[in-house]
């Protein structure tokens, strides 16, 4: 993910009055894995690094929020029951870039 794509993101989800601040990280911690694995769209995931990552310590906030963030259409959950596999998330929205060159 490029700096430019995780600034587009960011202005889009700012621009959300229904994301409150626990929707906010964990889209943030959505896009760090993002930008950790290099992907622009499917990101592998485990719920243990979700939560770590957007400091969010109990399991029904956790799962609130993020289930929000599906009926919302901002995520798509793939699970993965396999304990050697990760899930995967898939960034349903695409943000306009504008590239401004100097």
């Amino acid at each position: 993910m490029t700096f430019e794509l995780l600034q587009a993101y960011l202005r889009l989800f700012e621009k959300d009055k229904k994301l409150n601040v626990w929707h906010q990280a964990l889209l943030n911690a959505i896009l760090h894995l993002a930008c950790l694995q290099k992907q622009k769209k499917v990101i592998r995931v485990s719920r243990r690094r979700l939560m770590a990552f957007s400091h969010i310590s109990t399991l029904p906030t956790y799962h609130k929020y993020f289930k929000e963030l599906q009926d919302m259409g901002y995520i798509a959950y793939r699970p993965s029951y396999h304990p050697g596999y990760k899930s995967e998330i898939e960034l349903l929205i695409s943000p306009k870039i504008s590239i401004k060159k100097v």
